[in-house]
């Protein structure tokens, strides 16, 4: 039997939606970020990045590299094995306890990355509770997704964002019924943000726990970096916290946090923590600097707000379809999964600046787009560049302009 007919056609439909992803070959440069190496086809040459989630450039800050090159100098590089038979290096115990410090949080675990966190952490949670009913909001994360289906509980969606909708679930699943309630603060692909404090008033209304996802939000918000719930005032209220160091924080792995008895819980069942290697020292010891400075230190947020409201700002001037977004967030429409592709590729071939299509189904048929997230080191030459280069792949593509931006209308 020719096993490959069963890959070739699997990757043949992938082409034949438009949905087949192909990878750039980028070396980023530490000191001259967003500037990076784009190893093409052609040979090398200079790109700049505009889709990076390294939000606010912590992967080159001289405190987080100077931690990970001393500690791998000092004690190595790997970990040695998972914590339960290699032991938990000390790196990685100062990690949690300033992730715990972060989020006001008795007790924090680490994992691998936020993909895993979420994976384990929601299934884990949810089958330490009988009969318990998860609560998810639609635009959740695949990674939320994975975790309440391996949770093997009964589960229902309710409309994004609206809590009216996760009112009546509330109600109709009974004051004595244990739920969670599963959602996200700042969902990434449309940058809008959560009603924590109104989830919140329900989950204490009717009985819930709270389980929120900061990947894109720590860091970034609230006056140490603890994300949308710190910046609203209702971290205290949230049981669970899981985010991510990948993001903001420039490094690689993902976390909860909670009640002591709460991550104590999942460290003891999860085995997508009992069966994996914890993460290397050098990592942990990066992540721990960049959380530090990023808790006392406000001009990285400061001036990553700044140049997103002017990147956006300047694309809606152009007339370009950029979508509403309250965030750091900056999606520009497209609506065709072959031209976003396309808009994609002209950006990097013919002037230089990388920007990934988002396509189904990371979003859904008919709302493709361009999503653009500028740092603390997008100047103001790069952001214009940047509008003048998309006006002429527009023109180029015969894509729409607007006088005004969907934002305003």
């Amino acid at each position: 039997m020719d096993y490959s007919q069963f890959f070739n056609s699997a990757l043949n439909l992938l082409h034949e939606e438009r949905r087949y992803r192909v990878f750039a070959d980028l070396e980023r440069i530490a000191g001259r970020f967003p500037h990076a190496t784009w190893h093409s086809p052609k040979g090398s040459r200079n790109v700049v990045i505009w889709c990076s989630n390294d939000y606010l450039g912590m992967g080159q800050h001289p405190k987080v590299v100077g931690a990970m090159v001393e500690t791998a100098t000092r004690v190595g590089t790997g970990a040695g094995g998972t914590r339960n038979i290699a032991g938990t290096h000390h790196p990685l115990v100062a990690l949690e306890a300033e992730l715990a410090d972060l989020h006001g949080k008795q007790a924090s675990l680490l994992f691998t990355s936020g993909y895993v966190s979420n994976q384990t952490g929601i299934s884990t949670l949810a089958k330490l509770i009988p009969n318990c009913l998860i609560l998810s909001d639609a635009l959740n994360h695949n990674s939320m997704i994975e975790g309440v289906r391996q949770a093997g509980c009964e589960r229902q969606i309710f409309r994004h964002n609206d809590v009216a909708h996760l009112e009546e679930l509330l109600i109709a699943a009974g004051p004595d019924r244990p739920k969670l309630i599963v959602c996200e603060s700042l969902y990434s692909m449309d940058g809008d943000v959560a009603p924590l404090g109104k989830i919140c008033d329900l989950a204490e209304k009717y009985g819930a726990m709270t389980y929120v996802d900061e990947v894109h939000a720590v860091g970034m918000y609230g006056p140490r970096g603890g994300g949308i719930a710190e910046r609203d005032g209702v971290m205290h209220r949230v049981d669970i916290v899981e985010g991510t160091l990948a993001k903001a924080f420039g490094c690689l792995g993902g976390y909860i946090a909670g009640k002591a008895e709460v991550i104590d819980a999942v460290r003891s069942y999860a085995p997508g923590f009992i069966f994996t290697t914890a993460l290397p020292p050098a990592i942990c010891s990066a992540a721990t600097a960049a959380i530090r400075h990023l808790k006392t230190s406000s001009w990285e947020r400061e001036r990553h707000q700044d140049r997103a409201a002017r990147t956006k700002a300047i694309l809606t001037a152009a007339g370009l379809p950029v979508m509403s977004s309250d965030t750091h967030i900056v999606p520009l429409f497209v609506g065709d999964p072959e031209k976003c592709k396309r808009a994609s590729d002209l950006l990097l071939e013919e002037h230089g600046i990388y920007i990934q299509p988002i396509n189904y189904p990371t979003v859904a048929k008919g709302t493709e787009r361009l999503r653009i997230t500028p740092s603390p080191y997008h100047d103001d030459g790069l952001i214009d560049g940047l509008a003048e280069a998309l006006l002429q792949v527009w023109d180029r593509l015969g894509l729409p302009l607007h006088q005004k931006s969907l934002a305003a209308e």
